[in-house]
């Protein structure tokens, strides 16, 4: 695409102005409402990280945040900073600013009417779920990481297999803290339901992360996980950010895509889930 097909305000990388003081007051009443009833959830819920940085970052429920504000902060932290962008943007670009330590985050904010679900990432989702453990080292170094390692995928032919490590992992990882399993994928601690269900429900399966095993299995985009991965620590990742990929996506490719409910006999369990909420789907 050339720059002179792009829409009005959009830049070649995709990045628009935030355009802040365009927010309505209805829309700032919105981000209230999510971030006061998420806020009060994730308390003993979210990783401890997650709630560091949440408190050193300003972000407030008084009004959706200055993605300028935000990336000051950030970039004296760990050297990111958010940019908008006015919804999804292809692979590429995604990659390349995740590569180069920008965020992409959606400007636009969901109606009163989808608190509970929105298809498409808005400002709620990428800022209060992605941004403040951008401000914990290893997750701005794993993020970066996984931007450089997506352009080589995606030349390679095998971006859905890394796309996987991304959803169990930054959308919708769990992690083992001393005072239990909490939250750090941006997917859960952004919604409400599934901030209960990832830790709470009997339905889905706890599995202790593995590479290979996350890169083989398949996801729920419009629902609920079947299953979710469990990291030890977030240092975990840190040592994905120095795995040499190419040899696994060797050996997965030979393997059978996974179904997200699975589990293999050599999976080490948190929790076998008993399948009830998706089986009672399946059965309708």
């Amino acid at each position: 695409m050339q720059l002179s097909d792009l829409p009005p305000g959009q830049r070649d990388d995709w990045t628009i102005d935030q355009q802040w003081d365009q927010y309505t007051p209805q829309q700032h009443a919105v981000w209230k409402t999510l971030f006061e009833r998420q806020s009060k959830l994730l308390e003993g819920r979210a990783c401890d990280e997650f709630l560091a940085g949440m408190r050193a970052l300003p972000i407030a429920p008084d009004q959706i945040p200055d993605f300028r504000q935000l990336s000051e902060v950030l970039m004296q932290h760990t050297g990111w900073q958010v940019v908008a962008v006015p919804g999804l943007v292809p692979d590429e670009v995604f990659f390349e600013h995740l590569a180069n330590r920008r965020f992409p985050a959606g400007q636009f904010i969901r109606n009163a009417d989808q608190l509970d679900y929105l298809q498409e990432p808005d400002v709620f989702h990428d800022v209060f779920g992605h941004v403040p453990l951008l401000m914990n080292p290893i997750i701005a170094d794993y993020i970066q990481a996984y931007g450089v390692g997506g352009l080589r995928a995606k030349e390679k032919g095998v971006l859905d297999l890394l796309a996987r490590v991304y959803w169990y992992t930054v959308e919708f990882g769990l992690v083992q803290q001393k005072d239990g399993l909490r939250l750090y994928g941006a997917g859960i601690v952004s919604s409400y339901t599934e901030s209960i269900f990832a830790l709470d429900d009997a339905s889905p399966n706890r599995v202790q992360f593995d590479l290979a095993r996350v890169m083989q299995t398949d996801y729920r985009i419009d629902d609920f996980q079947e299953t979710y991965f469990v990291i030890r620590d977030l240092d975990e990742l840190l040592q994905l950010a120095h795995t040499d990929f190419d040899p696994l996506y060797a050996q997965v490719q030979q393997r059978p895509v996974l179904q997200p409910g699975t589990i293999l006999p050599e999976d080490v369990l948190t929790t076998r889930g008993t399948g009830s909420y998706h089986n009672v789907k399946k059965e309708k």
